[in-house]
């Protein structure tokens, strides 16, 4: 499923070049811009009420880069990506304007357990807890970068369920489908997608036993509604290597494997951005 994307190369002056992997984008998919200058710092990205640092690029000389997660929920339309850095002692500003396209995502009516739609005040406390406690992960970034190759899927396997699509729960809409579900009958090994640092593996109320890798600088991938656990917080795991075995714990109507990935906090169509991702070292 891998496809090469087409960047715009804006040209400043001879030395100096912004990359924009597209000038159009769904809502809830991202972009890579990159930037090629000698002799700058500080190289800040501002989105609406965004503010994002441009790292260093793992991969390039004389080059910065900076991932920028549409959130699901912003409305179509033209937008503007204000680009700054210092040089010689004196901020620089760049102006790019994009358009943000309807993702179009269809609805899903799934019929579940009463008490995993109308929670008890245990289960709320709980809830309330395990998101915050997520929440707390998904909005640290770390400054390291782990991975140096390619991104791959978690398993190949039969997609049942997309990113995006609205969740109506007993006819109540709830929720958007954050991550892209595979088939996978109870048992079935998963892979992790790339190196990084497990920093969540427990039991949840609705995502059921989750394993959360950090592969740094903001990427994190999750992996939901697993059987076994084959890693603790703290691991380091390998691309590839197999993290857990699929499942139906949390709130599911049969087994099957829940992946999503979270940018600079934001959730976004994984696979989408496993395609952005590995631009980086191409």
């Amino acid at each position: 499923m891998k496809k090469v994307l087409i960047f715009l190369i804006l040209i400043i002056n001879s030395l100096f070049a912004i990359q924009i992997s597209s000038t159009k984008v769904k809502n809830a998919n991202t972009l890579l811009l990159e930037l090629t200058q000698k002799d700058i710092s500080d190289v800040k990205l501002t989105f609406e009420k965004s503010n994002i640092d441009f790292k260093v690029h793992p991969f390039k000389t004389n080059s910065f880069y900076a991932l920028l997660p549409i959130d699901y929920y912003t409305n179509s339309g033209k937008y503007k990506i204000i680009i700054s850095y210092l040089k010689n002692n004196k901020r620089e500003f760049i102006g790019q304007e994009i358009f943000v396209e309807d993702g179009n995502y269809k609805s899903e009516i799934i019929k579940v357990q009463k008490s995993k739609v109308t929670l008890n005040e245990k289960d709320k406390i709980r809830t309330q807890y395990e998101y915050k406690e997520a929440m707390d992960i998904y909005n640290t970034s770390t400054s390291k970068i782990f991975w140096t190759k390619d991104f791959i899927y978690p398993m190949n396997s039969k997609i049942t369920s997309n990113f995006g699509n609205k969740r109506v729960y007993n006819d109540t809409i709830k929720s958007f489908h954050s991550g892209t579900d595979f088939k996978a009958a109870i048992g079935t090994k998963i892979k992790a997608i790339n190196d990084g640092i497990v920093v969540l593996a427990k039991d949840r109320f609705y995502a059921g036993n989750s394993i959360i890798i950090d592969h740094g600088q903001g990427v994190y991938s999750c992996y939901f509604h697993l059987s076994k656990m084959n890693y603790k917080e703290g691991d380091y795991v390998k691309r590839g290597e197999i993290i857990a075995l699929s499942g139906d714990t949390g709130r599911v109507t049969g087994p099957h494997l829940h992946f999503s990935i979270r940018i600079n906090s934001k959730l976004i169509d994984p696979l989408q951005a496993i395609l952005i991702l590995n631009q980086l070292n191409n």
